[in-house]
């Protein structure tokens, strides 16, 4: 139920992150200027780093979880010929051990870091370390002892190549990945891998899912568009980017019996729509359920023929009859 003086806004917003604030500062704003109590973000950048970040707001927060294994994509420029505490231009840099290499040679090296790597994350993150973050860990001078984890560069390209400094080459590469991976990780394994360190002084995240850059929203349309209250500029449905999840439009009497949080045995057209279809969706693979008008009204697991709801974005209404639910 929405209180008075509160916007009831349900979407995402594809801002292109400047450089500087936090992506929690990101979230701020948007909900300051929104008014929508409930805002999210769908993967964290460094403060350092620009580029791709959905922001998702009321309803739409509830199905970010469906989009924290996206692929994501960067461009990522890379200095070479030190080693930095942090792994990026924050940290304190010292000199590596070998000189700065050419072109050909960290084209060469690149091969080995496409594929299914184990990564060790950077002792600068967020991650868990007994019930603490790591950075604060590594802020207190201790070094934490960080797991390796599987993650696959799927694409890893050398696009541009800088030496105007011979001591501190920079080459730009574009990267594809799987969620999970530190691109900061991969720049420090690059330079160790050849002796020389290396370090990320500059990522542009290009890609996040299906939200692409060239669609994303610089962050001042975004200020703009929200303080007008016409948020419909810069707002999309809250199932985009999951077009890949089969999607179901039921009847009104059987959506009603979903909102109420009652399984669903689909009769009908519908009944042999979800045959024919559920012989080639994956076990467990989430559906969209649609209403009428083709938005998105639930999320819903289908077993046994069956439509077990697990998240549901319609009011309930009250129910006078038992309706099409399973008995």
């Amino acid at each position: 139920m929405t209180t008075p003086g509160t916007v009831e806004l349900d979407g995402i917003i594809v801002v292109d992150k400047p450089a500087g604030p936090t992506s929690h500062d990101i979230v701020a704003l948007i909900r300051r200027l929104s008014g929508v109590r409930r805002v999210g973000h769908g993967g964290t950048l460094d403060p350092f780093a620009s580029g791709v970040l959905p922001v998702f707001l009321g309803h739409a927060t509830r199905i970010v979880e469906y989009h924290l294994g996206d692929d994501k994509a960067y461009r990522a420029t890379v200095a070479f010929g030190a080693r930095s505490t942090t792994d990026d231009l924050d940290g304190e840099l010292t000199p590596g051990a070998m000189p700065a290499p050419d072109r050909a040679t960290v084209e060469a090296a690149l091969g080995g870091f496409r594929g299914r790597l184990a990564q060790v994350p950077p002792s600068h993150s967020a991650v868990h370390v007994g019930g603490r973050r790591a950075y604060e860990l590594a802020r207190g001078g201790e070094t934490p002892l960080l797991a390796p984890r599987d993650v696959t560069i799927i694409a890893l390209e050398l696009t541009h190549w800088d030496d105007g400094d011979p001591q501190r080459p920079t080459a730009v590469l574009e990267i594809a990945c799987t969620a999970g991976t530190y691109v900061r990780a991969l720049a420090r394994d690059l330079g160790e891998r050849l002796g020389c360190g290396a370090y990320l002084v500059a990522l542009v995240r290009t890609r996040s899912g299906a939200f692409e850059l060239a669609a994303a929203h610089p962050l001042d349309t975004v200020r703009q568009a929200l303080a007008a209250g016409a948020a419909e500029r810069v707002l999309l449905p809250p199932d985009t980017g999951l077009e890949a999840l089969p999607a179901l439009t039921v009847p009104p009497e059987e959506m009603a019996a979903l909102a109420r949080g009652q399984v669903v045995r689909p009769r009908g057209e519908v009944a042999a729509e979800v045959a024919t279809r559920a012989s080639g969706t994956a076990r467990g693979t989430p559906w969209r359920i649609l209403d009428a008008t083709g938005r998105l009204a639930a999320i819903a697991r289908l077993e046994g023929g069956r439509l077990h709801p697990e998240k549901v974005f319609v009011a309930v209404e009250p129910a006078d009859t038992v309706g099409p639910a399973d008995r």
